[in-house]
């Protein structure tokens, strides 16, 4: 074995230092180009390294994901209030309501026109509204899509459900506007109107939307699911191997973030503790749950690609009598929620609008570890961020939370069968203990084990077997590394716990 499986600093709990970076392109997505080359001109193999779904990337010895610029470990992995969980990534930054904001830019194209903030303290936001159909529907999304997807792990930008008068927005001097045809020029009050004209107010004549605190650093545009990017040193793992892109997968089905692309991600250069590196975003959650962003979600969201060829031919040849389960399905009537619904919900067949190449490539243990993280939210957790989304209708924020509760329980019997679900690993008394997910949540009995320990050579990467050792007490033998492994009714479904100084420092599951 040319390099050791272990060493001294195994298992990692975050990743070195980034290395400085220095001058970083601006580089812009066009969606509609990101779509056809993924649904009918998937990267190839000089792209995208990996085609087989294998063994992910950018994990530690124990198959987590360590902290880096992509992600950091929150629920889950250490005791989190939930308070904190329905705080996200913050409170401190909603806009200032003390004087006037300054309306700097705007726009009155695309799935959602806006206008560019500026409060009194000079902070900056994007501030979005619901369409007139669905009020509260996609500012309330975008709400819980920032706290879910940060609680769970990854960068997202701080968003606020605002309500204001219309003598809230002043228009700055130097503000510009760019018309449905593309063309910037200065912004008028008229623009201005034009715009909140496509949203409704309440009874007490003020508006709502959705601010979204911009991202610090310099932005460079947003990143791809497979590959890496040449002028970032520390960009090195192919995106599409990564496990905290593949596992993304889980966390989309579970909130049903079907919009989850390139477009919408952003990677920002920041400087922190003294270093100067690009940080990894996840942005515009409008289109999660129920929401479209611009109407209510259309059924075939989530359960086909947008062209998929076998369901259209299905109809076709049916004469349109066949109609899947998904097409079956029964919406309440909430507005504010839009179409989100969990009987139909089916997690390992759940699809994104068109193909995400992390996403192909995920395996039965990328699924597991995230729906871990999914599993770890209790039912109160999820309830206290959904009243972040201040519906003002208590049925909604109920729907939700219910669809949300059960979605997950869906996830963690899906991806728990998948693998044999060992975690929590320690040892004590002189045994190796642990707890079975799948039997901990309720979703099967508990099994029973069959174990055998091994001697294991780090250099060599070999294992010998120590006769007799098929209990969990820990051997006598005196070996600088052990390996004990795990198995139930089904051989190929393994785990293997690796000690050195009887401290377990890595994991490998066989599925």
């Amino acid at each position: 074995m040319e390099n050791p499986k272990f060493y001294a600093d195994d298992p990692l709990p975050r990743e070195p230092p980034p290395l400085n970076v220095g001058k970083i392109a601006n580089r812009n997505i066009n969606d509609y180009y990101d779509f056809f080359q993924e649904e009918f001109f998937p990267p190839d193999k000089g792209e995208m390294k990996s085609h087989d779904g294998g063994p992910s990337q950018a994990v530690n010895t124990l198959g987590e994901v360590p902290d880096s610029a992509w992600f950091t470990n929150r629920i889950g992995s250490r005791p989190i209030s939930i308070e904190a969980l329905a705080r996200g990534p913050g409170e401190g930054n909603a806009p200032a309501m003390d004087k006037p904001w300054m309306v700097i830019s705007g726009k009155n194209q695309g799935v959602t026109p806006g206008l560019v903030i500026r409060d009194s303290k000079g902070r900056k936001y994007f501030l979005k509204f619901d369409p007139l159909t669905n009020p509260e529907m996609a500012s309330a999304a975008d709400v819980l899509g920032s706290k879910f997807f940060y609680d769970l792990g990854y960068n997202a930008p701080e968003n606020y459900i605002v309500n204001f008068g219309r003598d809230q927005l002043r228009i700055d001097e130097k503000s510009t506007y760019r018309t449905p045809q593309g063309n910037k020029r200065a912004m008028t009050d008229r623009d201005v109107n034009d715009i909140l004209a496509k949203t409704l107010r309440g009874k007490d004549g003020r508006y709502r939307g959705l601010a979204s605190f911009t991202i610090p650093g310099e932005i460079i545009g947003p990143y791809r699911y497979y590959g890496t990017r040449t002028d970032d040193p520390n960009d090195i793992v192919d995106h599409e191997n990564r496990r905290d892109l593949r596992g993304l997968y889980v966390f989309a089905a579970w909130l049903n973030h079907t919009d989850s692309k390139s477009i919408n991600s952003l990677d920002s250069v920041v400087e922190e503790d003294g270093r100067r590196f690009v940080k990894h975003f996840l942005l515009d959650f409008g289109a999660i749950l129920g929401s479209d962003s611009d109407e209510a979600k259309n059924p075939r969201r989530g359960n086909v690609y947008v062209f998929a060829w076998k369901p259209a031919a299905e109809q076709f040849l049916s004469l349109g009598l066949y109609a899947p389960k998904w097409m079956r399905a029964d919406y309440p009537d909430m507005p504010e929620v839009g179409r989100l619904e969990y009987e139909t919900f089916d997690p390992e067949h759940w699809r994104s609008n068109y193909r995400n190449p992390a996403f192909e490539l995920h395996n039965p243990v990328d699924a597991y570890w995230a729906a871990k993280k999914v599993m770890a939210f209790s039912d109160e957790a999820i309830r206290a961020v959904v009243r972040t989304a201040q519906y003002s209708e208590p049925r909604a924020a109920e729907w939700v939370t219910k669809c949300l509760i059960e979605r997950r329980n869906k996830i963690g019997r899906a991806f728990f069968s998948d693998v044999l679900a060992l975690d929590d690993f320690a040892l004590r008394g002189g045994k190796l203990v642990f707890d079975n997910l799948a039997a901990s949540y309720g979703f099967q009995e508990p099994p029973g084990y069959s174990v055998q320990w091994f001697e294991y050579d780090n250099r060599a990467g070999t294992r010998k077997e120590i006769p007799g050792a098929a209990t969990f007490d820990l051997p006598s033998l005196q070996a600088e590394y052990l390996a004990a492994s795990i198995y139930c009714q089904d051989p190929r479904k393994t785990v293997t716990v690796y000690l050195h100084a009887k401290s377990i420092i890595g994991i490998d599951r066989t599925w």
